[in-house]
């Protein structure tokens, strides 16, 4: 019997490409589609071993080759910019490629006849939140360009739904952290912004120092608290939302987290743990825009799509880093 096939855009990516590999183990035939200008096609090549097509969810003639050469069941769509500080200054950038894009293959897919979207959303969309932990129910007020755009998505799709049975599961991240526990696939951005690889950066001698943005929050140690998910309990969500859709499941939304915070503080004292390394810091004032708290609930991915994170423990995600940090950015 065939495999099922799925076009995953943007799976040469740190999270993209977690979910391929989540996607290869759980039987599924993958096609990649990716443009490299953040994706690495080593890690394709090596690890994940499949098709990668090299283009833009902008090309409409390449969607439509895509969709006419194979028969894909669904599309899995992680092709956007998703920094916070470039989308304020660049917001054109981030409207043509996160939602002309997502809109152009959502088309494609549309008169392709493919019904099953799973999209990678962001807790971005729920701006400053008024209660933590956060649920889908809250409401959505996006506070920079990047959230605005992936919010404009979920409604594109309610409406997609509607007007033509295409059919979605979003999925509203927190923190992404961590790396392959088999060390095979890991973060690697440039530039870097996420604290977790800055910190284990500062720890391999790579950067002088990790910086710490406001000590001042009304939080115990005074800096902020975020929600660190591990990328691969990410991924294996990802793939249950897919079952979920081919199963006839209805459009939905999840958050994904780990339903526990941890400050500044806490990851860089972790770190030092974890590698055996001083790990020097700068103090800095706040930045504009970091709520104190960003902390979500899980409980409705936990209870509908039976997900179940294997990987919760701040040590874990930072040991597996660490492994990966090593491999990749070692002398």
């Amino acid at each position: 019997m065939a495999k099922t096939k799925v076009l995953v855009t943007g799976g040469a990516g740190y999270i993209g490409s977690h979910a391929v590999l989540a996607l290869q183990q759980s039987g599924y035939e993958v096609v990649i589609l990716d443009n490299l200008v953040y994706g690495h096609q080593d890690l394709v090549d090596r690890v994940l071993q499949t098709e990668l097509v090299v283009g833009d969810t902008n090309d409409r003639a390449l969607l439509d080759g895509l969709f006419q050469k194979h028969d894909f069941a669904a599309v899995m769509h992680f092709s956007a910019y998703a920094y916070v500080g470039e989308s304020v200054q660049a917001p054109d950038k981030y409207y043509r490629n996160n939602v002309v894009g997502t809109l152009t293959l959502l088309e494609a897919m549309r008169d392709a006849g493919i019904k099953q979207f799973v999209f990678s959303s962001t807790c971005a969309t729920y701006g400053n939140p008024e209660k933590i932990p956060l649920t889908e129910d809250r409401p959505q007020n996006p506070i920079n360009p990047y959230g605005a755009t992936k919010l404009m998505v979920e409604r594109i799709l309610k409406d997609f739904d509607v007007a033509y049975g295409l059919r979605s599961v979003c999925f509203r991240y927190f923190n992404a952290a961590g790396a392959d526990p088999e060390g095979r696939l890991g973060e690697d951005h440039n530039p870097e912004t996420h604290l977790i690889p800055l910190v284990l950066m500062a720890a391999m001698g790579k950067r002088e120092s990790v910086s710490i943005f406001g000590l001042d929050y009304p939080t115990p140690d005074g800096t902020c608290i975020r929600d660190y998910i591990h990328v691969t309990d990410l991924a294996t969500a990802h793939v249950l939302g897919l079952e979920y859709l081919l199963k006839g499941g209805e459009s939905d939304v999840f958050n994904l987290g780990n339903g526990n915070g941890f400050s500044v503080k806490q990851v860089i004292d972790t770190a030092r743990r974890v590698t055996g390394k001083e790990i020097p810091v700068v103090e800095s004032d706040r930045r504009p825009g970091d709520p104190p708290v960003l902390v979500g609930s899980s409980a409705k991915a936990i209870d509908i799509l039976g997900w179940q994170p294997q990987y919760a423990d701040l040590e874990q995600i930072l040991t597996h880093a660490w492994q990966w940090h090593q491999f990749r950015h070692g002398n």
